[in-house]
């Protein structure tokens, strides 16, 4: 879109009874809010004061079972204090805990829950597909369907892999690049985060600096020896790095928008600079939209920004919330990738048919008119009201979104970088954070996370969602 270029475990039982599917509305128009039946022991505003008693023995327990207690790092509140909260139940834009306390959700599932969690028509779609089993190990119709959805929506995939997570397609796309240029050294930048693969554990933000971990240990030097590093937003550093490793440059990587350091959008003219220097050096451009991917458009980054890389990896969106990665590009490109071409990447549950029905349901929903003015009106509706009760009550902060992405800093800002995040209050976040939890609302646990809205948001749960910030701002 040229125009908005422009314009910028098993279940515990924890005697929370089942909720009724909440209804399907209309993408355009006024928009009702959601009649959620509370089960019996949620918590009324009032009637009792906010306990997170059954999560503290759950996290207690599983911190014997599992490192930190959690299976991904960020989830463990590190950088917010208190424990984690352990949920039971999601259903639109809604979350219940085991307490039973509700809380509106911009998580989504860090990403994936663009059409609202739980959704009653990709759910009925599961069901039917799980009757003829959950994987095959071969071949499907499914994939075909969902790669043809990828195909005709990213302006750079002709031809498109799945896999089983974004990390998994950062991996295959930097084996990709390698293996097509014939050149070692890639650039990444300084807080963006491609998965925890060796090769992109270089001040990678996210978890990391969430744990305050500069790299992670385990790491050889000799994985990390041909990664080159530039501050986002800095077309000068990356001009740099090409004209000091001039012919050994594979690809420049990118969160075209950065998620994992925060909210960070790219300054105008980043991103054509980044696609004129990698044409000019015979390198490839590689963008990251693991998150962004149908969520900023159904094209992703490239479509809102009308910028075209190389190489393009996705996942979150593209699976409707089950387990699911993908990289693509134009033919020649992917044509190395075996049993096509020499480059081997292989994975048994790929292309599962539970992850592609997902997939096939949640991208049928985007297509429907109004979805991405909607998330652009409530998102933006959302920030500006933090924001605003953060200057009533005389925070510095600052923040941005585009469509169903944004974030919050507090810091004066301007944030164009990960150094300009890192100056960040992280403790006043923390008391925000949880006292925010209290008044349920659920953000990431992170100041260095983007937030994510969906098409199950009312403007109801945004009015809400800014009066409870409002009321923290004024006692923190």
């Amino acid at each position: 879109m040229a125009g908005a270029a422009a314009a910028a475990a098993a279940a515990v039982a924890s005697g929370i009874s089942a909720r009724p599917a909440a209804p399907r509305r209309a993408v355009t128009g006024r928009r009702a809010r959601p009649s959620v039946a509370r089960a019996a022991i949620s918590v009324e505003k009032g009637e009792k004061a906010y306990t997170v008693q059954k999560s503290e023995e759950i996290f207690n327990a599983a911190k014997e079972l599992m490192p930190g207690g959690v299976n991904s790092p960020v989830r463990a509140f590190k950088s917010v204090g208190g424990q984690p909260i352990v949920f039971d139940s999601v259903k639109g834009s809604r979350m219940w805990d085991v307490d039973g306390n509700e809380y509106i959700d911009y998580v989504g599932s860090w990403g994936p829950a663009i059409i609202g969690h739980a959704d009653d028509e990709v759910n009925a779609a599961l069901i039917e597909t799980l009757k003829k089993g959950t994987s095959f190990g071969a071949p499907c119709l499914l994939e075909n369907i969902l790669a043809e959805m990828v195909i005709s929506a990213v302006p750079s995939v002709e031809m498109v892999r799945f896999v089983n997570s974004g990390t998994e397609a950062c991996m295959g796309a930097l084996r990709l690049v390698r293996a097509f240029t014939g050149r070692e050294k890639i650039i990444k930048f300084e807080g963006c985060y491609h998965g925890h693969a060796d090769s992109f554990l270089v001040k990678a933000g996210s978890g990391v600096a969430t744990l305050g971990l500069p790299d992670s240990p385990g790491v050889p030097k000799g994985a990390t020896y041909e990664t080159l590093t530039a501050p986002y937003n800095d077309a000068e550093a990356v001009k740099k790095l090409f004209e000091e490793n001039k012919g050994e440059i594979a690809a420049v990587f990118l969160e075209p928008v950065v998620g994992n350091a925060g909210f960070i959008p790219p300054q105008p003219g980043f991103l054509n600079a980044l696609r004129d220097l990698t044409k000019q050096n015979g390198a490839l451009l590689v963008f990251d939209e693991v998150m962004t991917g149908f969520r900023l458009a159904y094209g992703g980054a490239q479509e809102y920004f009308g910028i075209t890389p190389d190489v393009t990896t996705m996942g979150k969106v593209i699976g409707g919330g089950l387990p699911v990665g993908a990289y693509g590009a134009r033919r020649e490109i992917m044509e190395m990738v075996a049993p096509a071409g020499p480059m081997y990447q292989a994975g048994t549950l790929s292309g599962n048919p539970l992850a592609m029905t997902a997939g096939i349901h949640t991208l049928k929903r985007l297509t429907e008119p109004g979805t991405y003015e909607y998330l652009d009106k409530i998102t933006g509706d959302l920030v500006r009201g933090i924001l605003d009760a953060g200057a009533k009550t005389g925070h510095e902060m600052c923040g941005g979104h585009v469509r169903g992405m944004f974030g919050v800093f507090f810091t004066g800002g301007p944030v164009h970088n990960f150094a300009d995040a890192k100056k960040s209050d992280t403790e006043k976040f923390g008391r925000f954070y949880r006292a925010m939890l209290e008044e349920g609302v659920y953000l990431a646990p992170s100041q260095f996370e983007a937030g994510f809205t969906s098409l199950a948001h009312t403007s109801q749960d945004i009015e809400k969602t800014i009066e409870a910030a409002e009321k923290v701002l004024k006692r923190i």
